[in-house]
């Protein structure tokens, strides 16, 4: 128990030397430092945005940065890594499954059908994907593989990344600097947009059926 309750305080050390680190280099690079962060945070590597933009938000209370621009920063550095993985899906990823998907049980009809599926859903899956834990980091992918229109991905990735960057600046603007206090709330947050993201989908599904129905 000695060990696990030692493990736990590096590991709260270790988080809130990362969260002083962030502060600092935010401080220093300002928003192109909130982009670069964000970028990182929206494609495959591993970078809570939990932690990037409330210490911007707290700097934006301190009155060291204006807060309109942490947010507009953090959309954009968001829709930049999106783009990032959706070229890459683009790029490579469908050529891949186009030649190897037989081994993963992948077929160019199931890729042709995902293509249908974004053509007529891609809105409200990168809509809500982009406000779900885990998800936001990985809708790009299907999108890229599936062709959306750049458009309307570019648009839905703003609309569900301009969402979720305005929480976590707020939380960070009206909590200060209270790592617990911020994780706590952010935590309720996302409950609340995961229901909020489920309700939407059960409506957007029911109203689907029902344009259906009048067109049959």
């Amino acid at each position: 128990m000695g060990f696990i309750s030692q493990f736990f305080a590096q590991c709260a050390s270790m988080f809130g030397d990362l969260i002083t680190w962030l502060v600092n280099v935010i401080g220093h690079m300002g928003y192109p430092g909130i982009i670069s962060l964000m970028f990182l945070e929206s494609s495959f590597f591993p970078f809570p945005s939990e932690v990037v933009v409330p210490p911007a938000g707290y700097l934006a209370w301190k009155g060291e940065m204006n807060l309109i621009l942490v947010i507009l920063s953090g959309i954009f550095g968001s829709i930049l890594g999106g783009l990032f993985n959706y070229w890459i899906a683009v790029k490579w990823g469908r050529p891949f499954f186009e030649k190897y998907g037989k081994y993963f049980f992948v077929t160019h009809e199931s890729l042709d059908k995902a293509e249908v599926f974004f053509a007529k859903h891609g809105h409200i899956s990168t809509f809500t994907g982009r406000l779900l834990p885990v998800i936001r980091q990985y809708i790009s992918l299907p999108a890229g593989l599936a062709r959306m229109p750049l458009g309307s991905f570019c648009t839905y990735t703003a609309l569900g990344s301009g969402i979720w960057v305005v929480v976590l600046a707020l939380t960070g603007y009206f909590l200060g600097s209270s790592q617990a206090l911020i994780h706590q709330e952010i935590k309720k947050i996302s409950f609340m947009l995961i229901a909020g993201c489920a309700a939407l989908i059960v409506v957007y599904i029911w109203r689907y059926k029902k344009k259906n129905k009048k067109d049959a």
